[in-house]
């Protein structure tokens, strides 16, 4: 079995910390830690003498300091299907700041196949597959009535990354922490939106 890396980079503000993998030239996977992405894309990870996620660590420093990074880390995606390809061509497409909706990727797929409709439920499957958060913007998907669903990074984190991207975040229905929520993340109210700093904070205290 190919070996591959790992590596934590440590996010600021309201974001959980990341987790990218790698097999020393190209980046393989970029996700929240302990969110259920990472779970999903788990692989066995070894260790190497010095950091070889130079070119990732450089596009996050300038994405978190809120500067659009002009060129993209090489990366390699395994296990693309043709269809899950179409999905992450649109979503490289999104810049910074803008939003694109389930159904809007079904159509403009079914446009180009030449196709009556396409599934919005088969892109949400597509959407949720990719296993490289942020750079390849899957957080700017939304559901056509502004909901902030299917994120497998945790809609925090979405929300956040929205937010960070200059976003009227009144224009979406944005969870709020009930019960399990709070049980299962932060010691909070009912009714206040869930911060993955205070998830990190929460983590810390049950630690300790």
């Amino acid at each position: 079995m190919r070996k591959l890396y790992m590596w934590k980079y440590k996010t600021p503000g309201d974001f959980s910390d990341l987790l990218m993998s790698g097999d020393g030239e190209y980046l393989t996977g970029l996700w929240f830690e302990g969110s259920r992405d990472f779970v999903k894309h788990g692989a066995t990870y070894g260790e190497k003498d010095e950091n070889p996620f130079h070119e990732t660590i450089r596009w996050l420093d300038m994405y978190f300091s809120g500067t659009v990074p002009c060129f993209t880390p090489k990366y390699k995606i395994e296990n693309a299907t043709p269809f899950r390809t179409e999905v992450i061509d649109i979503l490289n497409s999104v810049t910074f700041g803008k939003i694109v909706t389930y159904g809007e990727i079904a159509r403009t797929i079914a446009a180009a196949r030449g196709i009556r409709r396409m599934s919005a439920q088969a892109v949400g499957g597509a959407v949720g597959w990719n296993p490289i958060c942020i750079i390849i913007p899957c957080h700017r998907v939304i559901g056509a009535d502004g909901s902030l669903t299917g994120y497998g990074g945790g809609i925090q984190n979405k929300a956040a990354l929205l937010a960070h991207e200059g976003n009227d975040m009144r224009a979406f229905s944005v969870p709020l922490c009930g019960r399990t929520a709070q049980a299962a993340h932060l010691d909070a109210g009912d009714g206040v939106l869930c911060s993955p700093a205070g998830m990190k904070r929460s983590a810390q205290i049950k630690q300790s």
